[in-house]
């Protein structure tokens, strides 16, 4: 199984969101593509990852206005990251050890794709049922 790399499960090309959107922007992203982790970029660059549960987290505190609120205070700003030809096994032991709902895939600067536990399923079905098939996964 180590020979299987996280770019053939990997959900690509991530819906990405600006550290200056709302945390409103982020929920609407997060609804219209069924998602639940959106990579961050700032001036081009990854800068975080915010998941719904940040959002969630954020918006339990008093006074929070999801309209006005920045993306960039729910965030993490250490998301896990990982190259395109990293081994499954080795992104799905991190995961689980570090509790991590998501890894994202970055080649040359730039996202190019999501891993979540989701896709990790998907992976988990395919490798089980012995298809040579990768998973098309929604992140």
């Amino acid at each position: 199984m180590s020979s299987h790399t996280i770019q053939r499960f990997m959900t690509p090309a991530p819906h990405t969101i600006s550290t200056h959107q709302t945390l409103a922007e982020a929920h609407q992203a997060m609804r219209e593509r069924g998602v639940r982790h959106l990579p961050v970029i700032q001036d081009g660059k990854l800068v975080g990852v915010v998941s719904q549960r940040d959002l969630y987290l954020l918006e339990t505190l008093r006074g929070v206005d999801v309209s006005r609120e920045l993306v960039e205070e729910a965030m993490s700003d250490e998301p896990f990251v990982v190259g395109p030809d990293t081994s499954l096994v080795e992104v799905a032991e991190a995961m689980a050890a570090r509790k991590h709902g998501s890894a994202l895939i970055v080649e040359n600067e730039a996202v190019v794709g999501i891993f979540t536990s989701t896709d990790a399923l998907r992976a988990l079905v395919v490798l089980l049922r012995g298809s040579g098939a990768g998973s098309e996964g929604l992140g």
